[in-house]
């Protein structure tokens, strides 16, 4: 379970995307979440599959890879389509037992509400997949650069954004160590109800936050060392410029906004009776 998170993961190559300047890969993520919370009909979230598949079929990630950066919160998933199917009231009942109830309008927003937070945690993972850790501190820090003129720290942020984004795999990797370190000992810790596996995850988590204390330390005086003392007078290696591929991929994310709006507008009379 643990070796199949991929957030924060990074996967190196020469696509269109991974060239795409990191600034506008991130505004174009936040459009994504956008368009999809702008989608009132199950059609308006076709051309919204199809432009994510199509942006993964383009760097060269494969499909694969959004089945297991969804498996980590699956469980989330299907808890909220749960409260979404029992919990919507409706016209439409289906079947009824006292105050839980299945509708037409529970079924359709829990499907609709599960392929949202899909397709949301398959865009944001499209991003870090295809950016570099170094790269989304320098997208971050200079699309907050404007707010230091109120003493914003931009560059602290986008910094501390980074290590945690950089470190999520090192964490993953650290527990499943610990995990077989502790079963290598006789610990049991799939087996009992849920209280007896919480207590076993005690002998895991207090190692875990001693390596992670220990890795911040480390991390800090080897900054130190490195004569690090924020953004101020920094240079940096690239300077990143947009170019004419970044305006196409705003172009294209521009259309799929306009064809969802196109289809929220176009009467469906079967929707209406559904909903």
């Amino acid at each position: 379970m643990l070796k199949d998170i991929t957030i924060g993961q990074y996967f190196p190559g020469h696509s269109p995307v991974h060239r795409m300047d990191p600034r506008m890969k991130l505004l174009l993520t936040i459009f994504y979440i956008v368009i999809l919370f702008c989608v009132s009909n199950p059609f308006g979230f076709i051309p919204a599959v199809l432009f994510l598949a199509g942006c993964y079929m383009v760097s060269q990630i494969p499909i694969k890879m959004i089945a297991k950066s969804i498996k980590p919160i699956l469980p989330i998933i299907i808890f909220t389509g749960i409260l979404n199917l029992f919990f919507i009231e409706g016209e439409s009942v289906l079947v009824q037992l006292g105050p839980i109830h299945i509708s037409w309008q529970g079924i359709y927003t829990s499907v609709k509400m599960a392929l949202r937070l899909v397709l949301l945690i398959a865009g944001t993972s499209l991003m870090t997949y295809t950016t570099s850790p170094i790269a989304l501190t320098d997208a971050i820090e200079q699309l907050l650069s404007p707010l230091k003129v109120v003493h914003f720290p931009a560059h602290e942020l986008a910094m501390m954004m980074s290590i945690a984004l950089r470190f999520i795999p090192t964490l993953v990797e650290e527990t499943d160590k610990i995990m077989s370190a502790q079963k290598a000992r006789g610990a049991d810790m799939d087996s009992g109800g849920l209280i007896q596996r919480a207590k076993a995850l005690i002998p895991i988590m207090i190692p875990l936050f001693i390596s992670a204390f220990r890795r911040a330390e480390e991390l800090a005086l080897a900054m130190e060392c490195r004569c690090y003392h924020g953004g101020e007078g920094r240079t940096r290696m690239k300077q990143l410029k947009y170019s004419h591929l970044d305006f196409v991929a705003l172009g294209v994310t521009t259309v799929l906004l306009v064809i969802i709006i196109i289809l929220n507008i176009i009467p469906m009379p079967f929707l209406n009776w559904l909903l």
